[in-house]
């Protein structure tokens, strides 16, 4: 009988991302050029990019078996996508291929001065995945889905909140009674409020040298994700977050924030 490619190693279970992967065309400059100038970047590097699939990233390199789950078509850069999948160890066997459209495609600007990344997004005529997709997998073989249920500083501010505990409060009645909720805010570190009704914190974790803030949010939310599955509490889960998170912005990309 073949093994079951959902299933880690010793028959442990998985952690399944849903949601976006795209490709990153990342230009490291020194400082972010003003507009309608010309400048020569640092660097330039293909990336495999999105909030899911970088979640993917960090938790294949904290250990944890993982799949991705989302929508790709055929072409070169889904070629690319998948062939970094594989050479991660994250398991593509749910990625829905669609028939039409395009990968998305991200063009990134790293500030190496300020550490700021600037992203805009081609999100193309892609189709999302559907609940008949997700119908096929074997939920059985997951002990995590992960479906960007954490609140972002992005979202939060947007909805008039000025701080995560403040943001945490406020949509806490949103949510299903027993849930959890986490917000990270950048350099103020993480919040979470739990079941009870606790409020826990975190600190940042900041590096000696600010180099690429470039998916730190993934990063926090894969490395929460990883130590609350591993029935870490949840205030050291967000702490385990954070100091991921902040080995991530002293480093170009993954490779060397474990």
């Amino acid at each position: 009988m073949a093994a079951n490619p959902s299933a880690g190693p010793a028959g442990e279970k998985r952690i399944m991302c849903v949601g976006l992967v795209c490709l990153d065309i990342i230009s490291v400059v020194e400082a972010y050029p003003a507009e309608d100038s010309d400048s020569r970047c640092v660097s330039q590097r293909w990336q495999r990019g999105g909030n899911a699939s970088n979640s993917c990233t960090v938790l294949a390199l904290l250990g944890a078996p993982c799949s991705f789950m989302g929508s790709l078509a055929p072409g070169h850069s889904a070629d690319f996508i998948v062939a970094d999948f594989r050479r991660r160890g994250v398991d593509v066997t749910h990625v829905a291929w669609q028939p039409r459209g395009d990968v998305p495609c991200a063009c990134c600007v790293v500030s190496a001065t300020s550490g700021s990344r600037t992203i805009v997004l081609y999100d193309t005529n892609l189709p999302d995945v559907t609940a008949r997709d997700f119908e096929r997998v074997d939920l059985s073989q997951y002990k995590w889905i992960h479906w960007e249920v954490f609140i972002s500083k992005d979202l939060a501010q947007h909805l008039g909140y000025q701080s995560a505990p403040e943001a945490l409060q406020g949509l806490h009645s949103c949510v299903q009674p027993g849930a959890t909720l986490i917000c990270a805010w950048a350099e103020k570190g993480a919040d979470a409020l739990g079941p009870n009704g606790e409020l826990v914190h975190s600190d940042a974790f900041p590096p000696e040298t600010l180099v690429d803030t470039l998916g730190a949010g993934d990063t926090f939310n894969a490395a929460t994700i990883f130590a609350l599955s591993a029935g870490k509490s949840l205030q050291d889960a967000i702490t385990f977050g954070c100091q991921i998170a902040g080995r991530k912005c002293g480093i170009q990309g993954f490779d060397s924030i474990v």
